[in-house]
Order: C-alpha cells, then sequence, then structure tokens
C-alpha cells in the first residue's frame, strides 16, 4: 500500500497562514480602520481586465481561460500543482492512498463550508465528478475523469474512486480548474454557471454580461481571511485600453501581455512586468474533416510555408520557439523532439501547393479576436499567401469562436491550451484523441496508433513509462502535422505598483488569495 500524508505540508502551509494574517491587511485595523499605514476597505479593491467576457462561470461546463480566471477564485480542487517544483499537493485533499493500481482513496479537510453554508464533505466529492462525467451534462472536460468507474462515499470525509485502468494522470488531473468541487444543492437548485458556489476565498456577487463580474472576500474562509475586501473583472475593448485604465489607476492588474505593449508597460516606473516561462502551447490547426486539411500533403506545404523564427521574434521574448507539441514546461516534453518537424522551406511549399492545386480554392480560416491571435493570423495570412495558399480569415468574439471551433466551422483555426495540469496526456488526451471530437478535439483529428499511444500514457502509473509513451505519441503528432506549433507561451502579466503578493503560475493560472494592495 503506498500512503502519502501531508502532515508536514499543512502545518508549514498554517504557520505561514498565521505570519501573512499580521501583514497582509487582514487585520481589523488594516483592512477597515483609518490608522496611519493602515488601508481603507476602498483601498482592497482590485481591478482586473479583460478584453473577452468569460462564457460561463460553473467548472463543470465550462474550458477556457478566460472563465478559469474567475473559477480559481471561487472554487477549489482537491488538490493543487505546486508551479514551482512541479508536484503535486493537497488543497481540499488531506491525504490519499492507493491500496491498488485501479483505487484512489482520499481523505478530505474537514469543517468547511461552500458559500452557500452547504457542507464540503465526501457526496459533494460525489457529486461533482459523476456530473463531470455524466453524458447528459455533457461537460467540455468530462475526458479529465475519463477512466473512473465508479466514485464512492465511505465516510463523511473519506472519497473513494475506482478507475476501470490505472490512470497515472490522476492526481493531475484533480489538480486542473474542471475538477473544482462545487455546491450540490447550488447546481439542483440553480444555474452555477451564472451564480457560482464554491469553497474559495472569494463569492461571488453580480455578472454584468459584457461589462464586469464582481466578487467579495470569503469572511470564513477555511484558510483565513482573504487580503482584498473586492474583485472586479472588467472587460474593456483591448489590451491598450487597459493599459491607458491603468495609467489613470481604473485598473490595477491584466494578463496575457504581448510584444505590442511590453515596452509601453516598462517604460512606466507605476507598472512592473512580470513573465514566467509556461506550458500554454499555441497552434495552427486544421479540420480534419474538411479537404485537404485531411491530406498530409497540405500539412506539410502550410508548415513549410510559415516562417515560425521570424514570428517568434515579434514576440519580443514572450513566446519560445519549439517543434514540439508538448513543450519544455510540461510532463512529457524531450529535447529531441525539436529535431522533428517541417522547417521553413517556401520553395518546397511553392512545390507541393503546385504539384497538389491546393491554390485552386480559398480557405477559411477562424481568429478569435484577442491581440495575440490576430498578430498570428496576420503573419500567417501573409505568409500563405507567398506560396499561392489563399486564406479568408474571419474574427469572432472568444465566446462565439469557442462554439464555433467546437462545431467545426472553419478550415484552419488558432488552437491554444493552457494545460493547467502541466502534463502532457491532459493535453494530447483532451484536444486529439479521438474520444473528444466534437467537444476539445477541435482538429477533429483521428489516428487509432496516435489514441493508442495516449491511452497508454494514462493506462500506467510507471512515470518513466508514461513519459516514453508521451515522447512517441508526440512524435508521431509533430510527423503527421497534427498541429503546426507556433509557439510555447511565457506568462506575462502587469500589475499595478499597488498591488503586492501576486504571483504567477507557470500553467497561466493565479490566485488572488494572498494578494493585497498598499
Amino acid at each position: 500500500m503506498k500512503k502519502i500524508l501531508f502532515s508536514l505540508v499543512a502545518l508549514t502551509f498554517l504557520l505561514l497562514a498565521a505570519c501573512s494574517s499580521d501583514s497582509n491587511g487582514n487585520n481589523e485595523q488594516g483592512s477597515n480602520g483609518n490608522e496611519e499605514g493602515g488601508e481603507s476597505a476602498a483601498d482592497q479593491e482590485l481591478i482586473y481586465a479583460t478584453t473577452s467576457d468569460a462564457p460561463g462561470l460553473s467548472p463543470i461546463d465550462t474550458n477556457d481561460s478566460v472563465s478559469s480566471n474567475v473559477v480559481d477564485q471561487v472554487f477549489e480542487t482537491l488538490f493543487v500543482r505546486n508551479s514551482d517544483t512541479g508536484e503535486i499537493e493537497p488543497r481540499l485533499a488531506e491525504s490519499y492512498e492507493t491500496p491498488d493500481d485501479t483505487t484512489w482513496v482520499i481523505e478530505l479537510k474537514e469543517g468547511i463550508e461552500f458559500h452557500d453554508g452547504t457542507p464540503f464533505n465526501a457526496e459533494a466529492v460525489k457529486y461533482t465528478f459523476e456530473t463531470l462525467i455524466d453524458p447528459e451534462r455533457a461537460a467540455p472536460r468530462a475526458s479529465l475523469l475519463a477512466p473512473v468507474e465508479s466514485v464512492e462515499v465511505e465516510d463523511e470525509y473519506t472519497v473513494v474512486i475506482n478507475t476501470k485502468e490505472p490512470y497515472g494522470a490522476m492526481l493531475a488531473a484533480l489538480s486542473h480548474s474542471n475538477s473544482a468541487i462545487v455546491s450540490p444543492e447550488a447546481d439542483q437548485n440553480g444555474d452555477i454557471n451564472q451564480e457560482p458556489v464554491g469553497t474559495g476565498p472569494y463569492k461571488f456577487v453580480e455578472w454584468s454580461k459584457g461589462d464586469q463580474i464582481v466578487l467579495e472576500k470569503n469572511e470564513d474562509y477555511w484558510r483565513g481571511e482573504p487580503g482584498l475586501d473586492k474583485v472586479t473583472f472588467k472587460v474593456v475593448p483591448s489590451v491598450s485600453t487597459a493599459i491607458s485604465m491603468m495609467e489613470t489607476g481604473e485598473v490595477h492588474f491584466i494578463d496575457g501581455v504581448t510584444s505590442e505593449h511590453k515596452s509601453r508597460i516598462e517604460g512606466n516606473d507605476s507598472f512592473e512586468l512580470i513573465t514566467k516561462d509556461g506550458t500554454p502551447v499555441y497552434n495552427l490547426g486544421f479540420n480534419y474533416e474538411h479537404e485537404p486539411m485531411n491530406d498530409v500533403e497540405f500539412r506539410k506545404a502550410v508548415s513549410h510555408a510559415l516562417n515560425r523564427d521570424s514570428y517568434v521574434e515579434t514576440l519580443d521574448g514572450l513566446g519560445v520557439r519549439s517543434n514540439s507539441i508538448v513543450g519544455p514546461q510540461v510532463f512529457g516534453y524531450d529535447e529531441s523532439n525539436e529535431d522533428l518537424g517541417y522547417e521553413y522551406d517556401p520553395e518546397k511549399a511553392k512545390e507541393i501547393v503546385e504539384e497538389n492545386g491546393f491554390d485552386s480554392e480559398t480557405y477559411h480560416m477562424l481568429v478569435p479576436n484577442r491581440d495575440a491571435y490576430i498578430n498570428m493570423g496576420e503573419i500567417v495570412q501573409a505568409q500563405l499567401s507567398e506560396v499561392g495558399i489563399n486564406v479568408e480569415m474571419e474574427m469572432m468574439e472568444w465566446g462565439t469562436f469557442l462554439d464555433v471551433a467546437t462545431e467545426g466551422e472553419f478550415d484552419l483555426t488558432f488552437l491554444s491550451w493552457s494545460n493547467v495540469t502541466g502534463d502532457g496526456s491532459e493535453l494530447l488526451y483532451p484536444n486529439l484523441h479521438s474520444d473528444n471530437i466534437g467537444s476539445s478535439n477541435r482538429a477533429r483529428y483521428a489516428n487509432d496508433e496516435f489514441d493508442q499511444l495516449v491511452e497508454a500514457s494514462r493506462d500506467t502509473t510507471d512515470q518513466e513509462a508514461r513519459k516514453e509513451f508521451l515522447v512517441e505519441a508526440n512524435q508521431l503528432a509533430v510527423e503527421d502535422a497534427i498541429w503546426i506549433p507556433m509557439h510555447h507561451g511565457v506568462i506575462a502579466a502587469a500589475v499595478h505598483e499597488s498591488v503586492k503578493g501576486l504571483e504567477l503560475e507557470s500553467t497561466g493560472r493565479w490566485e488572488l488569495y494572498q494578494v493585497t494592495r498598499e
């Protein structure tokens, strides 16, 4: 029996929490008083600017980074990934054990309540996970728990997860935003996609569609009262507008900073630019149900047409060039895969285009109306045109783009994946395994050999064996030009000088629990 307890981690965390409660503005005088050196309640509001409204606010019913930014403040997962070490650590879980390869016994922390007052317990975990994998709910990230056969309540604070086969990525899956635990009562009696109810440090207040989402601190939060009184997610037209609002103090935090705005941020002494090598991957993807996107010769022509070195240079240090779909910060990466793929060779691309008549049609390229994707779209459109491949670019609002891309209404599009787990299986399985066509596999790619390799990477708890399967699956994907990796992300955010304690994870996630304003 393999048993892992987290008492030392928990003790350390409690000690740190006790220390921070005296220094982060959570004490009565610091948060609510006007004593010298203290902050007023109004000062403890943080305004985050986003260029897209969230499609929804439920971890079960969404699968995008904009929604997850809100979800991560309101809901919590059983486990979390330590961004510095890559290790999986407990959050709502206390400990776990695996008496055999298909059984996970998880002990839960006690005395925690959801924002609506209902208890967090094994029944809530069972309800959440069964709902996540229920076909009638059609959760977009049901694939996280696809190997699960049953979820059982052993006692009030012990849940047992049984899988159909060994599942090596189980802890990574349970650390994902979309595995966050929801209030059963709120989900059954309301709409948590509009009015979310979790156990997290911030509670939902209101959502003015297209304008803002407002959260307030959870004064009864089990880890201690958070430092901010209020958090507002403000929808703005562009990153440039957000920076202007930061200059006037109307906004305190933005992420997804692109090279276009980097110098402006770095040139303002009131801002700080925070960067971190990340797990996100940005790809040019094809719809494999459309001709000639399903022809490997077409995909090779596109690959040879793209000068990705030149493209990455436009990112000014905010992107990493790689031939590998599984990136350097992700479990399963192997440097040998950098030697694969199809390098920039416009003459070769022209030759393939002319031989196959790929210049006889105009192809539909779908692009979300966010700065990073627009930049990619314009560069790719121009470079493809130079070799005789004509594409018509259509831009769409983020939420609409997700729906249209899922329905397969495109020839080419830009696909990205934050890879919140930092695990290669949870990159390749949801995005490119045939099980997920019609949901997260927007490319509609199906390949039996690839499927078997990805399944093998999930069906063992031997981490070295998992990595070997992932390296092989990644090699097949690169050689088949399933996706063309445009770049791997460097996480970049700008914060106002008054914001203290914000840390970025390599996955692009961030939490506001420990954040204050001075």
